[in-house]
């Protein structure tokens, strides 16, 4: 069992755009979502992976995620109702190191940054292009974007 640990951030600026060091895009669709579960699939190139989260909304959450084959991710995702196409950014930023998600199709125009940290970061160690947190906020985890599309009031 694996424990999560992520926060999520909405951006102030494109500054971080600078200082990525990749670039993947990825998508992603869901067998199943609860409040305190998700079944999800993702594909990102070549690779692809099945992904088990249970927890409500907050930093800590299990989570259990497998290697599948692409043509089975695939074939899953053809039974998702709604996919998510996004890019997903690396930032590093001292010793941390940002994903920073952008969105496409339905959901364009929103851009998340996530951070996956054992040890308490605090504001005055994250980067100026760093927004609101949304961490505990529902409305930003993807198994909800995918179902209700962007938030009409995010802040």
């Amino acid at each position: 069992m694996a424990i999560e640990i992520e926060r999520k951030f909405l951006l102030s600026s494109e500054a971080w755009r600078g200082q990525a060091v990749s670039v993947m895009r990825m998508r992603q669709g869901y067998v199943a979502a609860a409040p305190d579960r998700s079944v999800r699939v993702r594909v990102a190139g070549p690779h692809a992976w099945l992904t088990l989260k249970f927890g409500r909304a907050g930093p800590a959450r299990e989570e259990f995620e497998y290697p599948i084959p692409l043509g089975d991710a695939e074939a899953i995702l053809a039974h998702a109702a709604r996919t998510i196409d996004k890019e997903r950014h690396i930032v590093p930023w001292h010793d941390l190191v940002f994903e920073v998600d952008v969105f496409h199709g339905r959901l364009e125009g929103l851009v998340l940054a996530e951070l996956e940290t054992e040890r308490t970061v605090g504001e005055d160690l994250l980067p100026e292009w760093i927004g609101r947190e949304v961490t505990d906020d529902s409305r930003y985890y993807n198994a909800v974007l995918v179902r209700d599309g962007l938030p009409e009031n995010p802040t």
